[in-house]
């Protein structure tokens, strides 16, 4: 028996959340609804202008492996962070859910910082993020413990992690260990514009080594360069075994050996669109590692997502599994 169920590879992000007005945005050249990179002055400059402000660890994968973590799923987590203050807080609230967290840290004298999110949300829900990766940036092979790699049934990849230098040649060390052991890849698309800067990377990828796709509706069709929805899952069902796709307010739709599933989204009050895809991971994976069918794994992360978007920030508040428990899914 392995001693994971999943192990997650992704950025190291701090959030840093404030509600603001739709004029903030294009008075401050920032684009709704999407993640933009930035540098450590554009950070600094953000933050001046942001009003009142909530500093809680994110990072899309670390989102996931946190709601794993908080419905008891032995869980580990793979990201750089420095030896600073913002590097602390988030070693210290991944490992307070009971993910273990052991990446060696990049030095107090490195030019780079702990990565962080200036997270603007709007009053419909919408986010747009501006996130500085800092060290994030620098994950490399020697950051990969190919012995917990090799003790996991899943690998979950962060889509945002194509942007480094040395992620891929990290992905491809972590994959080739989980798959020598018998173990399965997934990974996540993240983003539209991520998708449009490393399309072929994700593709072969996909193609080669992924088990399970999850993506929203945008950031599938980007990869598959077409505006019809059903081409994008058909040509992404044919690359891969599993894809769960998120559509926003219709749920997601799953598709997996042939079949076809729609989970119904969960009527809720949206305060904060953050974490919404990372969530819906968490819920799906949990339905997965405990033998669910995929109908049902859709339903749980389905509801996973509407927890989360309905309070400011990315990781659950309430008990994820008294909702699945309530809806009769446990």
């Amino acid at each position: 028996m392995k001693k994971y169920q999943v192990v997650g590879i992704g950025n190291a992000i701090v959030d840093i959340l404030s509600h603001i007005e739709d004029d903030f945005l294009a008075a401050n050249g920032v684009e709704k609804g999407i993640m933009q990179l930035i540098d450590t002055a554009r950070a600094g400059e953000l933050y001046a202008a942001m009003g009142p402000a909530r500093e809680i660890s994110g990072g899309s994968a670390a989102n996931t492996i946190a709601g794993l973590a908080m419905l008891k799923v032995p869980t580990a987590y793979v990201s750089k962070i420095k030896d600073d203050q913002l590097g602390n807080i988030f070693a210290h609230d991944i490992r307070a859910i009971g993910a273990d967290f052991d990446t060696p840290r990049a030095p107090a004298d490195h030019g780079d910082e702990t990565g962080r999110s200036m997270i603007l949300v709007s009053p419909d829900g919408e986010r747009s993020m501006n996130t500085y990766l800092g060290v994030s940036e620098f994950l490399s092979p020697d950051d990969i413990d190919e012995s917990i790699m090799a003790d996991t049934e899943w690998l979950y990849l962060e889509g945002y992690r194509f942007d480094g230098p040395d992620s891929h040649a990290a992905f491809a060390k972590a994959i080739n260990a989980c798959k020598g052991a018998g173990g399965k890849v997934a990974i996540t698309l993240s983003d539209p514009f991520c998708v449009e800067r490393h399309r072929d990377a994700f593709l072969d990828m996909i193609r080669k080594d992924i088990d399970l796709l999850f993506c929203n509706e945008h950031e599938l069709k980007s990869l598959y360069q077409t505006d019809d929805l059903g081409i994008a899952m058909s040509l992404a069902s044919a690359d891969t075994q599993t894809v769960a796709c998120t559509v926003g307010e219709r749920g997601a739709y799953i598709s997996s050996g042939g079949q076809e599933y729609h989970a119904p989204a969960v009527a809720t009050r949206v305060e904060d669109a953050t974490g919404a895809g990372d969530l819906f991971a968490s819920g799906f994976f949990y339905g997965l590692v405990n033998g669910r069918d995929y109908l049902t794994c859709g339903r749980m992360g389905c509801i996973a997502a509407a927890e989360v978007i309905s309070h400011i920030g990315a990781r659950p508040e309430a008990d994820l599994g008294k909702l699945f428990a309530d809806e009769g899914l446990l």
